[in-house]
């Protein structure tokens, strides 16, 4: 499914194209991909969160004061990097299918994280 603006030859970045899937799947029950959906979105969050490694305990003398000063500026994602994060969330899904396989009892987990994993593929082909 690809969904595309008012122009037929521009189509929707991926993030855009998952965010608009949301509630049409959520309207639909479909609990698979509204799962699918709202992890992918999260993950691509979680990877444009900035870098706190240099930010030091103890140093509030130093510190500036004042309105947006401790504010930081989010990572941006190249479309390649959205795709590759969302291609991880499909191969993380069919990988813990392939291990639920094998557990016995584990076949109706297995299903939903294919069903998953499909969900979000589907965003992937264009």
């Amino acid at each position: 499914m690809i969904m595309t603006t008012d122009r037929p030859s521009e189509v929707l970045p991926l993030r855009d194209r998952l965010r608009a899937a949301l509630p049409v799947a959520m309207k639909a029950r479909d609990r698979s991909a509204t799962a699918a959906l709202r992890s992918a979105l999260g993950a691509i969050d979680n990877a444009e969160a900035v870098d706190a490694s240099d930010v030091r305990a103890g140093a509030i003398e130093s510190a500036a004061v004042g309105l947006g000063t401790a504010e930081r500026a989010r990572r941006i994602l190249t479309e390649a990097d959205i795709e590759s994060i969302v291609q991880s969330e499909v191969d993380d899904r069919r990988t813990a299918a392939t291990e639920y396989d094998a557990l016995s009892g584990g076949a109706d987990r297995a299903a939903s994280l294919r069903t998953e994993a499909d969900a979000l593929a589907a965003h992937l082909e264009r």
